[in-house]
């Protein structure tokens, strides 16, 4: 009777799907919870210390060293960051197919502190490189040589690959440690996701308010090596927690390939497309008619096909479902991010030009102005949970206070004000330029102080709640257990693909506001350009996007009911 008592007690500790670090299942009581996502976070913050050590500043370093255009610089930029946001697909498919999170996040902090530690060393010779030039030819726009110049950017997207296997896994790894058959550890998991944002926008505003000042007033092979120390420091931490973790089973085990399981239903629909659902006794079960009901095409591969073909499961159909119905949420998503690519570049070169003293002989870099958003996402963050969720709860009758595709909503709206709000601050900018005489004098400091930069950088921050945090818990949520490094990889990929467009957006309108010598919209003297009409461009597509995601949510069915 004790013994049974006992092996009871130990089902009931134990976590489903999981595993502790010796393969064994993982308890409750000895593995994961809060206890392990600390030390995950942990990690997450030192990587994204060292990712925006490089990239918020990334800008000044491409037209100061490296003598780029303004428009040049962003389409690196956005072409650098954009590549960084799409990688994690192909770091999540070899973490779910073939490595598993644990190991993929290993492998890639590797890759990302080689990334960082070439960095360095480019910036050391780039840096001495244009020191000599000056001394032997007395030219003050010398430019690095050309194999120290493609050293800088073979080393920069080295980055980007450590990011992309790091970025979806790390997130993922860390929403494991709870598990979601537990009402209790249910809530924390939704809690998770907002202090883990919270947590990394620490790292984030430290990085902008230290690095960005070594780079800009000290050295800038220091203000690159401090963020590949950070990442060293990050890795170490993540390894010490490994005997805490809870592991997903395919971490541990020969990895079940859940692409091949979910191929297969493509395949076998495709086989079956001239078969007629209606005489299958594979519908009678309620999830199946749900499945008839969206999307009938792939409801054939319930049936079985011509020649002995077997049909494919209630479960696996669902899956593929689950991914396609993903699809138009993940393309209005791509649309309403444009904007937010623009923070890295066109703001912090708008900074540059007006008054940055905000103490007597201070002046501030104009990349640091990006702390803003980590302090707007402090104070939105506790808002989120402690007022406006019981508020939402209160009225809904919801646990979750909000569906996940209402939060994404209200970011996408936040999204095209602060397009709106740039626009009207930039207006104010060439306005005053005009007004002191200063339009063709891109040197000269504009009299209009930077605190006018203050709002649209507080929204982005509340964007981020709303919009960012709440599509990676949803794309996390809503795919298949196994395939959860992907889900988290497409919310990521919608911010790439967003930076991609937004070059493109950039080349095109440069090039065609620009020829036969009329002034560009992103003419390197900002004085005579119209960025403001870029900003009205992207709140106009923004709206359009939101009203294309507001159709869409609310045709789309969750795969869990507590999220109707």
């Amino acid at each position: 009777m004790a013994i049974a008592e006992e092996e009871a007690a130990l089902i009931e500790d134990s976590v489903s799907d999981s595993v502790d670090h010796r393969g064994l299942p993982a308890g409750k009581s000895s593995t994961g919870g809060w206890r392990s996502a600390w030390y995950i976070i942990g990690v997450e913050v030192g990587e994204r210390f060292a990712y925006f050590g490089i990239g918020s500043n990334l800008i000044t370093y491409l037209t100061g060293p490296l003598g780029q255009s303004t428009a040049t610089a962003a389409v690196n930029v956005n072409t650098w960051s954009g590549t960084a946001s799409i990688l994690p697909v192909l770091g999540a498919f070899i973490a779910d197919a073939y490595l598993g999170r644990y190991r993929t996040i290993v492998v890639a902090s590797l890759i990302y502190i080689l990334g960082l530690g070439l960095l360095t060393l480019s910036s050391i010779l780039i840096l001495m490189g244009l020191s000599e030039q000056r001394q032997h030819n007395r030219n003050a726009s010398a430019k690095p040589f050309f194999w120290v110049n493609i050293l800088f950017f073979c080393s920069l997207y080295l980055v980007a690959i450590g990011q992309g296997g790091h970025k979806p896994c790390v997130q993922a790894f860390g929403a494991d440690q709870f598990d979601v058959g537990d009402p209790k550890e249910r809530i924390s998991r939704g809690s998770f996701f907002n202090w883990w944002f919270l947590s990394l926008s620490a790292g984030i505003t430290l990085s902008i308010i230290v690095v960005v000042y070594v780079q800009d007033n000290v050295n800038w092979a220091l203000g690159f090596g401090i963020p590949c120390l950070f990442m060293v420091m990050a890795l170490a931490l993540f390894l010490f927690g490994r005997k805490t973790y809870r592991y997903p089973r395919g971490d541990r085990e020969e990895k079940n390939n859940a692409f091949a399981r979910i191929g297969r239903v493509f395949l076998v629909a495709f086989k079956n497309r001239k078969l007629k659902l209606t005489h299958s006794g594979q519908l009678e079960d309620g999830s199946s008619k749900k499945c008839k009901g969206q999307l009938e095409f792939l409801a054939k591969a319930l049936l079985p096909g011509e020649g002995g073909l077997e049909p494919c499961s209630s479960r696996d159909v669902e899956d593929a479902m689950a991914l396609v119905r993903l699809i138009p949420i993940w393309i209005t998503s791509v649309v309403s991010t444009i904007p937010y690519a623009q923070y890295a570049t066109f703001f912090t070169k708008q900074g540059v030009t007006v008054d940055r003293k905000i103490l007597p002989g201070f002046e501030i870099p104009p990349a640091s102005f990006q702390a803003l958003i980590g302090l707007s996402i402090f104070i939105s963050v506790p808002t989120y949970e402690r007022v406006f969720l019981p508020l939402a709860r209160l009225i809904t009758k919801k646990p979750s206070g909000i569906t996940m595709l209402q939060r994404i909503g209200a970011g996408m709206v936040l999204s095209s004000l602060n397009m709106v709000v740039a626009a009207l601050v930039e207006m104010k900018r060439l306005e005053t330029a005009k007004e002191h005489g200063l339009v063709d004098r891109p040197d000269a400091t504009i009299p209009m102080s930077i605190w006018w930069f203050v709002p649209q950088y507080l929204l982005l921050g509340m964007i981020d709640v709303f919009s960012l945090v709440g599509t990676q818990e949803f794309f996390y949520d809503q795919v298949p257990t196994e395939l959860r490094s992907i889900g988290l990889a497409l919310s990521l990929s919608a911010m790439g693909l967003a930076s991609f467009l937004s070059g493109f957006l950039i080349t095109v309108i440069n090039w065609a506001t620009g020829k036969n010598g009329g002034d560009s919209w992103f003419n390197t003297n900002l004085n005579r350009a119209h960025v403001d009409y870029f900003y009205w461009l992207l709140a106009a597509f923004t709206a359009i996007g939101f009203l294309a995601f507001l159709l869409l949510s609310r045709l789309y069915v969750y795969r869990r009911v507590d999220q109707v």
